[in-house]
């Protein structure tokens, strides 16, 4: 799927300063923390996975969760269930929003502050919360999952990147103390193809990318998706949603086993014009807004972008 991002498209890169300055600061609490929560896109576990955390976690214990699970299609979850088992992590399946999956990752989390507080007892200290870093990409539901956790709203929470700007201690009862950080990125977002996935879901700023050139490539990236079943999408998904179905585009000749046959492509341009002339009166901007906007709230039903 290299090619979805058309070579005429800005390059997708979004490092805010406040993320930066958070980042230094992370750094600097680590020494605190006995745990780090580390909480992905189950939509894209491998696109919200940062390649700095096994420096950050450095010997730490570590807890995977997977939030936003109510957005994939239950085929997704089960690999990905599979593939993570068989690298050696459990996973933590969380839907924020709802609340499930939150009590057994808070028993999780103290039960990994078990082992340090035995070594306490052992040396004549008293036993004391267990301090969680709550760690990961913006808008993967951090701050959801501490209100769910806390059972009120301590910490500011909504569907957009950049919300959290601040390093903040939150006591979740007598067990754990939990810090929530900002949304960490890297500083430069080489794969271009997980840095569009990041895009397509809201987990990065929109000053970040160019709106119409996403939309057309998740045109793209839906028509590839339909030959993976696990993946959710199903066949005609955008003509049964807005009207208009996608137009094709002869690109090429393939040579299989038996004949020569043409290989086609969606024209995503041709369709977002014409998905604009029915429903935005020709505003394409303003189609690939709704579109991406649909997505995001769920309004194409369960999705996979990315599986093992």
């Amino acid at each position: 799927m290299s090619e979805l991002l058309s070579s005429a498209a800005p390059a997708i890169q979004w490092y805010p300063g406040h993320i930066a300055k958070a980042e230094r600061s992370l750094t600097d609490n680590l020494a605190k923390v006995d745990l780090v929560i580390e909480v992905r896109d189950a939509r894209i576990p491998t696109a919200t996975g940062h390649p700095r955390l096994q420096r950050w976690i450095s010997g730490k214990q570590h807890l995977l969760v997977l939030n936003r699970r109510d957005m994939i299609p239950v085929a997704a979850r089960e690999a990905w269930d599979a593939w993570f088992r068989a690298q050696g992590q459990t996973p933590w399946w969380s839907d924020a929003k709802a609340g499930i999956g939150v009590k057994q990752l808070q028993q999780a989390a103290i039960r990994a502050g078990d082992a340090l507080n035995e070594r306490r007892r052992s040396r004549g200290m008293r036993p004391r919360p267990v301090r969680a870093l709550m760690l990961g990409f913006p808008n993967v539901g951090k701050s959801a999952l501490i209100n769910r956790l806390v059972r009120q709203k301590v910490v500011d929470s909504a569907r957009r990147a950049g919300v959290t700007r601040s390093l903040r201690w939150v006591r979740l009862g007598q067990d754990l103390d939990l810090l929530d950080a900002p949304g960490v990125l890297p500083p430069r977002l080489d794969d271009q193809l997980a840095a569009l996935r990041l895009a397509l879901c809201d987990d990065i700023g929109q000053a970040a990318y160019d709106g119409e050139a996403v939309a057309m490539a998740f045109v793209q990236m839906l028509a590839r998706l339909e030959a993976v079943a696990a993946s959710g999408v199903k066949a005609g998904l955008l003509e049964s949603r807005y009207g208009v179905a996608v137009p094709s585009l002869v690109a090429s000749a393939e040579l299989d086993a038996d004949s020569v046959h043409a290989v086609r492509n969606p024209d995503a341009d041709g369709w977002l014009r014409a998905a604009a002339e029915r429903h935005t009166s020709g505003d394409t901007a303003r189609m690939a807004q709704r579109f991406l906007d649909d997505f995001r709230k769920g309004m194409l039903g369960p999705l996979a972008l990315e599986l093992p």
